[in-house]
């Protein structure tokens, strides 16, 4: 197979590299390439007309909004995200503060500004932080059990139960308060569900449960948006390095590919476009999301990939988050409020029995986070994750809206009354790390070259990919 398409490089010294996708961890990849001598050919294949993948900033209500990544989880000096948005200029000066920086939130939620009950009224701030204590005290010992030979249970949502269930028997309130805890608990079970990304945590396996790394640091959000740390990344790129609207439909790999503009020499990978176009290569990096991966593994690649790789993609569970936006006229909650948490009662974690997506799915939404003033406009961002937010894309706006407005009657009756885990910075880092090898590979050949050349240059390019390190990383 050729080469039909005429933006591919012209031939030189220093291998071709691929990166197929656009998102944060192909900008990483690329970004960290682009600074290497060695690596003067270089594709960035983009099915969409944008950069950022799940990280894209609007100018909507008046203001920013985020639809996709949302905080910097943890920003200090380890995480790699911080570093950049610190680097370009993107974050306030609270967020630029040592004393942010060292604040150890344990990688939880923080406490809601207020809480509100489905029955009417709002729920005590006393009993809300005790139930949260209770809550992650308890997520903190599921860590513990990384290296443990054995687990008492398979998953952390079990794990949780069974630990509540036995903090249940010291509870001496009446019931209608021991029901109300239930609720609250319940709640947080949402919040968590949101963060690990799935459905429930019964589906979260307790033993690799503490691999997540907890950096320090009170979550920041950008002020002038996400989206300019992609856009900061893709401006250090030279022009020619991203190709926009281009879908990959094939990656053949461990081949030997020809093409006209290079007689003599081959490649070991050619990677087809659904428009027909092809790009030779010594090296792919492949940045795709998930879904995308599972849907298309029988055809993505030919051959295909290795079978432990291939079932390693398959068995990778994944959940959806979503966001709901919100905006009204007025604010009925109170100028500092920041989280506005939502409990219905009579729900507890403790009851596997589910009602119908389509009578209780808003019972997932964890509540609200208050988004900045957006002049005339105030917006707030809720989230619900699992099978109720796959249920709710089938909603139509009206629905949605029509579904959540006993929740709108519920606050401002209440207002009318009162006299805050890739892991976009984990997307970043699977860049840098595929960057960093193809780097190690390139310099290892390096050193290997003749005699008298100088350390470090790129040897030629050789006509058979036998003098080339394999094609996928």
């Amino acid at each position: 197979m050729q080469s039909s398409d005429r933006q591919a490089e012209a031939p030189g010294r220093g291998p071709r590299v691929l990166v197929v996708g656009g998102g944060i961890a192909g900008l990483g990849a690329a970004q960290r390439l682009c600074c290497h001598p060695a690596f003067p050919h270089l594709r960035v294949l983009e099915a969409t007309a944008r950069a950022g993948g799940r990280i894209r900033s609007e100018r909507s209500f008046g203001g920013v909004v985020e639809v996709g990544a949302h905080w910097i989880h943890g920003p200090s000096q380890g995480n790699p995200v911080f570093q950049l948005a610190a680097k370009y200029g993107l974050l306030g000066e609270k967020a630029l503060s040592e004393e942010n920086q060292l604040i150890e939130t344990g990688g939880h939620v923080g406490l809601p500004s207020v809480s509100y009950a489905s029955s009417g009224g709002s729920v005590s701030p006393e009993l809300v932080a005790e139930m949260a204590r209770l809550f992650y005290s308890l997520i903190d010992q599921t860590r513990e059990f990384l290296h443990a030979a054995e687990t008492p249970a398979p998953s952390v949502g079990e794990y949780l139960k069974k630990e509540i269930r036995q903090h249940m028997a010291g509870w001496t309130e009446e019931e209608e308060t021991k029901r109300l805890k239930l609720a609250i608990l319940n709640n947080l079970f949402n919040v968590e569900c949101c963060v690990s990304g799935t459905h429930s945590m019964d589906l979260v396996a307790l033993a690799p449960f503490g691999e997540y790394t907890v950096l320090p640091g009170l979550d920041c959000t950008f002020p002038g948006g996400y989206q300019g740390l992609t856009d900061r990344i893709m401006a250090s790129l030279p022009k020619d390095v991203m190709v926009f609207n281009k879908p990959v439909k094939t990656i053949h790999w461990d081949g030997c590919f020809e093409e006209a503009s290079a007689p003599g020499e081959t490649f070991p990978v050619l990677v087809e476009c659904e428009d027909g176009g092809c790009f030779p290569a010594h090296h792919v990096v492949v940045t795709v999301p998930l879904g995308f991966l599972k849907e298309r593994l029988d055809t993505f690649f030919e051959p295909p990939l290795p079978t432990e790789k291939a079932e390693a993609i398959r068995k990778i569970g994944f959940g959806t988050n979503n966001k709901i936006f919100l905006e009204f006229e007025e604010p009925f909650w109170q100028p500092d409020c920041q989280h506005i948490q939502v409990v219905w009662r009579d729900t507890s974690p403790l009851e596997d029995a589910a009602p119908k997506l389509q009578d209780a799915w808003f019972k997932k939404l964890v509540g609200f986070w208050v988004l900045p003033s957006f002049g005339a406009s105030q917006v707030l961002c809720g989230f619900i994750a699992g099978l109720e937010s796959e249920f709710m894309e089938t909603l139509s706006d009206e629905d949605v809206l029509l579904s959540l407005t006993q929740l709108q009657v519920l606050f401002a009756g209440e207002a009318t009354h009162r006299t805050f885990y890739s892991t976009t910075h984990g997307a970043l880092l699977s860049g840098w790390r595929e960057a960093d090898r193809l780097i190690a590979l390139w310099d290892s050949q390096a050193q290997r070259s003749e005699p008298g050349s100088e350390l470090g240059s790129a040897p030629p390019v050789p006509g058979s990919r036998g003098g080339w390190p394999h094609p996928f990383l």
